[in-house]
C-alpha cells in the first residue's frame, strides 16, 4: 500500500491527527475522487477493502495478508455490492462502514499505548466534533447544520435584515454569496473591507456560517477561505478541493461539483 511510511501515534493528539488525515482520505474517495473510487471497485475483482492514510490519501486494494493485520482492517468486499444497489446506497453503506474502520483505528492505537480512562474520553469528543464521514457524504451534517441556522436566524433578524441586499443578491459577513441572473454559480468569499462597527455582526454571522461544512474534505466553513456551492445538490466546497480558483467561478453560470457531475456523465 502506497500511503506512506507506517508510524504509530502515541498521543491523544497525534492519535486524532491520524485519524483526521485517514478520514480525509477516504471522504475524496467518496466525493471528489467518486468517480475513479467507482471504477476500481470492479465487482469482478477479488474482495476490495477502502483504506484511507494519515496522508489524506486513499487505496482501494486487497486485504493485509498477514493474520493478525498490523491494524485492523476495513469492512472486506466493497466492490461486490457496487452493481446491486443504488449508486448512493452503495457509498452511504462504504461510508458507514468506513466510520467504524476509523473508531476501530484510533481505539487500537489508545489500548495499545495504554490510554486511560481520561484520555479515551478526550480523544472521543475530539472524533465526535467532527461529522462521520456517512453525515459527510449523504449531506445529513448540511440538514443538521440548516436545523441549527434556522434557529439561530429567529434570534438574529436584525443581522440579518443588514445582510439581505435586494432580491438576487445576499452578503452575509463576512463572506459573500451571490446568485444572480447572469451568474448562476454560488460562491462565497472573504470580504476586504470591514470597520469596527461591523465586528459584532461579523461574530454573529460567524456562528451562524461557521458549522458550514465542506462537501468534499468534511471540514467546517472558515472566513478567510473561498467557498463554492453546486447548483445541483447545493453543497458547499472549499475552491482548493474542488481546483476552483475565485477569478474562475465569476465565469461560471451553474456549477457542478464533480459527484454530480459524474453521475450526469454515466447517466
Amino acid at each position: 500500500m502506497d500511503g506512506g511510511p507506517p508510524y504509530n501515534p502515541r498521543t491523544v493528539e497525534e492519535v486524532f491527527r491520524d485519524f483526521k488525515g485517514r478520514r480525509a482520505g477516504m471522504i475524496k474517495a467518496l466525493t471528489t475522487d467518486v468517480e475513479e473510487f467507482y471504477q476500481q471497485c470492479d465487482p469482478d475483482k477479488e474482495n476490495l477493502c477502502l483504506y484511507g492514510f494519515p496522508s489524506e490519501q486513499w487505496e482501494v486494494n486487497l486485504p493485509a495478508e498477514e493474520v493478525p493485520p498490523e491494524l485492523p482492517e476495513p469492512a472486506l468486499g466493497i466492490n461486490f455490492a457496487r452493481d446491486g444497489m443504488q449508486e448512493k446506497d452503495w457509498l452511504s453503506l462504504v461510508a458507514v462502514h468506513s466510520d467504524a474502520w476509523l473508531l476501530a483505528v484510533a481505539f487500537y492505537f489508545g489500548a495499545r499505548f495504554g490510554f486511560d480512562k481520561a484520555d479515551r474520553k478526550r480523544l472521543f469528543n475530539m472524533i465526535n466534533d467532527l461529522p462521520t464521514i456517512f453525515e459527510v457524504v449523504t449531506g445529513t451534517a448540511k440538514k443538521q447544520v440548516k436545523e441549527k441556522s434556522s434557529v439561530s436566524n429567529h434570534s438574529s433578524n436584525k443581522s440579518k435584515s443588514n445582510s439581505k441586499v435586494g432580491k438576487d443578491f445576499y452578503f452575509p459577513n463576512p463572506i459573500v454569496k451571490i446568485k444572480s441572473p447572469e451568474s448562476q454559480g454560488k460562491y462565497s468569499k472573504p470580504l476586504q473591507a470591514k470597520d469596527e462597527d461591523e465586528e459584532g455582526l461579523e461574530e454573529e454571522e460567524e456562528e451562524e456560517h461557521g458549522e458550514t461544512l465542506c462537501g468534499a474534505c468534511g471540514e467546517n466553513y472558515a472566513s478567510d477561505e473561498f467557498w463554492i456551492c453546486c447548483d445541483v445538490c447545493e453543497k458547499w466546497f472549499h475552491g482548493k478541493c474542488v481546483k476552483i480558483t475565485p477569478a474562475r467561478a465569476e465565469h461560471i453560470k451553474q456549477y457542478k461539483c464533480p459527484s454530480c457531475s459524474n453521475k450526469r456523465a454515466r447517466a
